[in-house]
């Protein structure tokens, strides 16, 4: 998707363009300048990290600010080159580290080498890397402006990690005041259906390129089981978890004043007390923010080897899909008698899951 970047800014090359590519008919052709903004270095993640490197820490070295954006598969970030992004959290780089093809079920076919679960977790204990897992444009924007503006306007020695996906689909509008939870890593992104305020409620949190499976999930709890479902999009659980744990430190150390509350606490305490978090990373991701929230979460997630399928198939496996989001929802609804017993039970056959199919965790 970068072609359209090729002709607008050029290919760095030290000669400039010295042959005519194969495609200088077409309208995005392969344009090599000396004044080229794009690093292509090819296949070598240490050589790309080494240059995202080099041009994030020029505002130190040679007083000129530079914005680098990294692109690369998620899989091979902290997975394959954590040492050097560790390098580059302790030289206080600046910049854009873009984990493409992110998530273990949104690269269909490529792979188990592809299939990236962990990069999230893998954030964490960089302590100056701030993650985010965006599912819209928007998100991506607002997220962009205020990195930009934290490293580049204030100052701030941090650096950012993106993951991007290379899924198809609708890019809804903003929602009005949404720019502060996008940023502090969660808001509410659709609200379920209100009815006469007596039937069974819950709240599903969803990430990334699952944020579309969890939507799909309310519609499903709303029109077929009479649950209503409000839609939080979590854009950042890193971003959650720093900030509760800083509420807690202080907490600790000041216990004669009011205590702090954390972020997400606070903006979920209004929320019916059933919780159930969706995303294409491991289940610890979302089980990581689960003692601040006001009730119990359950988690779903890509726990596994995975397999080299499409993605509606490794979304079955892996347990991720819609089906499997309304069914998790009936299930500890039932558990709390909000809903019969027997309707989560009918809603496994209904759906067409099979509740002998190979565990994706150890199968």
């Amino acid at each position: 998707g970068m072609e359209g970047m090729f002709r607008q800014i050029g290919i760095y090359a030290h000669g400039g363009q010295v042959y005519e590519p194969v495609d200088s008919d077409s309208l995005l052709y392969y344009k090599e300048a000396k004044d080229g903004q794009i690093l292509e270095e090819g296949i070598t993640e240490a050589g790309g990290m080494s240059s995202f490197i080099a041009a994030g820490t020029a505002y130190a070295n040679h007083g000129v600010n530079t914005i680098p954006f990294f692109i690369y598969y998620s899989m091979f970030g902290f997975q394959r080159i954590g040492d050097l992004i560790w390098c580059a959290g302790d030289m206080r780089c600046r910049g854009f580290l873009m984990g493409g093809t992110a998530g273990r079920t949104t690269l269909n076919g490529e792979g188990l080498q592809h299939e990236d679960g962990n990069s999230h977790l893998l954030a964490y204990p960089v302590p100056n890397v701030v993650a985010y897992d965006p599912a819209y444009a928007y998100e991506l924007a607002v997220i962009i402006q205020d990195g930009i503006r934290r490293m580049y306007v204030k100052g701030e020695d941090v650096f950012y990690y993106l993951t991007l996906m290379n899924e198809n689909y609708a890019q809804p509008a903003m929602p009005e005041g949404a720019g502060e939870g996008i940023v502090k890593g969660a808001y509410l992104l659709k609200s379920g259906a209100a009815g006469d305020g007596s039937g069974p409620r819950l709240t599903l949190l969803g990430s990334g390129t699952i944020l579309n499976e969890v939507v799909r999930a309310q519609a499903l709890l709303e029109e077929k089981y009479g649950v209503a479902a409000d839609v939080w999009s979590v854009t950042s659980y890193k971003e959650l978890y720093r900030d509760a744990i800083e509420c807690e430190r202080w907490n600790l150390l000041h216990p004669g004043e009011t205590p702090r509350t954390p972020w997400v606490a606070d903006r979920l305490a209004g929320e019916n007390g059933v919780f159930v978090a969706a995303s294409d990373y491991m289940k610890v991701l979302p089980a990581s923010i689960a003692q601040w929230l006001p009730g119990p979460l359950h988690c779903l997630g890509t726990d596994g080897f995975g397999r080299s399928d499409g993605r509606a198939e490794l979304r079955d496996f892996f347990e991720v899909d819609a089906r499997y989001i309304a069914v998790a929802a009936l299930q500890r609804l039932a558990v709390l008698g909000a809903v019969p017993a027997n309707t989560a039970t009918g809603a496994v056959a209904e759906l067409g899951i099979d509740p002998d199919k190979l565990n994706p965790h150890t199968d």
